[in-house]
């Protein structure tokens, strides 16, 4: 009866993260439309409900209504495959990312903010983003049309490469944390006021900025957007896709944008550790949604500000930087731990500030 029970909170866990994840994806498209147009000095859409907030309705009803095309010569089943598993290895990751802290409720009792806890958690998260890749490949080959081939293939280029350079990053912070469990490595960084031990700040500054960098390229996002090229004549491995197909592609962007995000606050900005969580534990669950809130805004402000890469100067950044600079970080990470710099760092910081690093 308990594992009964167990696995019914679970599966609402999943239909409340699922709701939560798409509303704040349909409306993510809203904002940044808003706010890429208070950039460049126009109105973004503000016509379809008050100030535009029955947009992504309006949205979502136009990609279900129009025409389906599909290539009279694709490879039908793949053709419809490559934008369901885009689509479902982006959401399969929610599962495994701590919200919160431990909370308590009158009826149900005490319980973890996190759907799912295991001890390889950031493997997992890994292991499935990275299927992602597969989807974005077969659909450009699929189509059977060769600009939506060689999009295909210069798309896998990039998410490979700009993969390597993520999980590179990660590394400083396996090392320095001795776990893969997501909800240990937040709880770790607790720090005086929930903010000193955050990774970011004096323990993998370098892993930090690898992954930031590695995750908007991951993510297809400017100036890393060569993938897609909306402004280009073709525009890539999608090139063939319309309707709803065509829109699962940019569900999964924007999906894969809330994971990077999500995990990058989990590893580097303390998860949900911040002033006065100790004392009031649903502060967490605000603090942590806070912080995805602002890589989002960071990704939206980078799209109205940098021009795109050429597909040779991203390779060579991905390859020529980014990678030797993330091995130097794992090197230089695994020296100090191993000569036990960090704990001295961390008594004298404590020491000299009278906070608990």
């Amino acid at each position: 009866m308990a594992e009964l029970t167990q696995a019914a909170f679970k599966l609402i866990g999943i239909f409340i993260a699922f709701c939560v994840v798409m509303t704040m994806f349909a409306y993510t498209t809203l904002i940044e439309r808003r706010v890429l147009g208070f950039i460049q000095g126009r109105l973004g859409p503000n016509r379809v409900g008050p100030g535009g907030l029955l947009q992504p309705v309006a949205d979502l009803i136009k990609l279900m209504t129009k025409e389906d095309i599909i290539p009279q010569k694709s490879t039908r089943f793949v053709y419809f495959l490559a934008p369901i598993i885009v689509t479902v290895t982006a959401l399969m990751s929610l599962i495994v990312y701590p919200f919160g802290p431990e909370v308590h409720l009158p009826v149900i009792g005490t319980f973890q903010l996190v759907i799912a806890r295991f001890d390889v958690a950031l493997l997992y998260v890994l292991g499935v983003t990275s299927v992602g890749v597969y989807g974005i490949a077969l659909a450009g080959w699929s189509s059977n049309n060769k600009y939506s081939l060689m999009g295909g293939l210069r798309s896998s280029a990039q998410m490979i490469s700009y993969e390597l350079a993520l999980g590179l990053g990660l590394i400083g912070v396996i090392l320095q944390s001795g776990t893969l469990d997501l909800y240990s490595i937040v709880e770790q960084q607790a720090g005086h006021l929930g903010i000193t031990g955050w990774n970011m700040f004096w323990i993998q500054p370098v892993g930090f900025l690898v992954y930031l960098i590695a995750a908007i390229a991951e993510t297809n996002r400017v100036p890393f957007d060569l993938p897609e090229a909306e402004t280009e004549l073709v525009a890539g491995f999608h090139t063939e896709y319309s309707a709803m197909k065509f829109g699962l592609f940019f569900v999964a962007e924007y999906l894969n944008m809330f994971t990077v995000s999500m995990l990058a606050t989990t590893l580097f900005l303390g998860g949900w550790n911040g002033p006065f969580v100790h004392q009031v534990p649903w502060l967490g669950v605000f603090y942590f949604f806070g912080k995805v809130t602002l890589f989002l805004f960071l990704y939206i402000w980078l799209r109205g500000t940098l021009p795109r890469f050429r597909f040779d100067q991203l390779m060579n950044f991905g390859w020529k930087f980014l990678v030797p600079l993330a091995i130097i970080n794992i090197v230089l990470t695994a020296t100090l731990e191993w000569s036990g710099a960090f704990d001295y760092l961390a008594k004298f910081f404590k020491t000299t500030t009278g906070w608990g690093g």
